[in-house]
């Protein structure tokens, strides 16, 4: 006697595999939305001014996210971003009067340093990269705090040069533009077309395999931290350029939108999954939400409740959409 059998289709809806493959047509019917939102609040936004501010944030936040982007690749995440990028920061303008040049190479320096110990804690030291990284915000909020009363006692201002760099223009293009532009082409290309790209992907995917194929990872775990410390820095002498001078808070606020801009731009926080091309998309989401809220008198406190909600909403949506 023979038995039935019924085979289930568990294909996925048409729409959700059209969102699974197409995220970043999504991404960009969000961020068209959003304009015309604006636009409606403040019809003024679409002003040369008005989308010049909204690069002008957009750029060391997309910086930033880049950095996070690689680290969720990896399936890990980095919460010292916002205190590492405030410490090449203060580097960077307290060794002002030693030229531009030095100035900033030493703030670079400082951001490449706290990688490295973020990056052999988390791939040699094994410990989970929340903790380890929470736990260096809070060593480096400590360490600047006792710094500004003591060996980082002094000039507060950056140089012109960097002045300039954060937010003067090239014609009608802002400079900080320009470096974003040149982060991107490097992060694209790299995630795509080198070794340490693809370990990257893999990583994130299956390290175990990755173990047994012969992939170094805690080398690849520790670029990916050095990395993300380095483009941390450089968000953070832009925005000190921008504001002209630096403090102890001036890149907390993009802690949370950091991490946004990645998720929202499709990489999964489970590793393995995602890329910059859509972070960028992220980034300027959230610049034209910045400038939204900034039209509808929305409170700081709002706005990091907003990015909260995003980054978990998204996940669970990114989730779903990309089950079998």
């Amino acid at each position: 006697m023979s038995v039935a059998t019924s085979s289930v289709d568990i294909t996925p809806p048409t729409w959700r595999r059209w969102f699974a493959d197409h995220p970043n047509q999504l991404l960009a019917v969000v961020f068209l939305v959003l304009v015309i939102a604006t636009c409606i609040k403040e019809p003024s936004y679409l002003s040369w001014t008005g989308l010049r501010n909204t690069l002008l944030l957009a750029a060391p936040l997309a910086i930033l996210a880049g950095g996070q982007t690689l680290c969720l690749l990896t399936g890990g995440v980095d919460l010292s971003v916002a205190m590492t990028a405030t410490a090449a920061a203060y580097v960077c303008a307290n060794k002002s009067s030693l030229g531009a040049a030095t100035a900033i190479t030493l703030g670079l320096a400082t951001a490449i340093a706290i990688g490295v110990v973020n990056g052999a804690g988390v791939a040699i030291g094994r410990v989970n990269p929340l903790i380890m990284t929470l736990g260096m915000q809070g060593i480096l909020v400590g360490l600047l705090t006792k710094g500004a009363q003591s060996f980082l006692k002094g000039s507060t201002n950056v140089t012109p040069f960097v002045k300039k760099l954060g937010g003067g223009a090239w014609g009608a293009i802002p400079y900080n533009v320009i470096v974003w532009t040149g982060v991107a082409v490097i992060l694209i290309w790299g995630l795509r077309s080198t070794g340490l790209g693809r370990s990257i992907y893999a990583v994130g995917d299956n390290q175990l395999a990755c173990r047994l194929a012969g992939i170094k990872v805690w080398k690849v775990q520790v670029a990916v931290y050095v990395l993300c410390a380095l483009l941390a820095g450089i968000a953070g002498i832009l925005l000190a350029g921008r504001s002209g001078s630096v403090d102890l808070q001036l890149t907390n606020f993009l802690l949370l939108p950091s991490v946004a801009a990645a998720v929202v731009g499709g990489t999964s926080i489970f590793g393995g999954v995602g890329g910059y091309t859509g972070t960028i998309l992220g980034a300027l989401i959230l610049g034209v939400l910045e400038r939204f809220l900034l039209f509808m008198d929305a409170t700081e406190a709002v706005k990091q409740m907003l990015y909260g909600g995003m980054i978990l909403g998204l996940a669970w949506l990114y989730a779903e959409l990309t089950k079998s």
